[in-house]
């Protein structure tokens, strides 16, 4: 069994972030703007990659985002691909952002 991975919420900062060592951060960065969360980046360490780090800050992020009431506008090709790959959530996805996903 893995270890539990605690998604941390900095909204001050604009990111969801997955501590995996002192001063070591999975992490997604998105902006708010107009009633829509615009996800411009994910980024994982090379040697942590592959571990699914990077979708669970998408999850935390797209769920937060529909308690919220933002639409999501994806920008950074990780969550371009995360709609693409989890088609049941496109109904968050901002209308002029859906050309990227089809």
């Amino acid at each position: 069994m893995s270890k539990q991975i605690e998604v941390l919420h900095r909204p001050e900062q604009g990111k969801f972030l997955i501590r995996l060592a002192p001063g070591v951060y999975a992490f997604l960065g998105y902006e708010l703007r107009e009633n829509k969360m615009y996800i411009t980046t994910t980024y994982t360490p090379p040697e942590h990659r592959g571990q699914g780090l990077a979708t669970r800050l998408v999850e935390h992020a797209v769920a937060w985002a529909k308690e919220q009431g933002y639409k999501v506008v994806p920008v950074c090709s990780f969550a371009v691909n995360f709609f693409k790959k989890n088609r049941e959530l496109i109904s968050l996805v901002d209308e002029d952002a859906l050309k990227a996903i089809e």
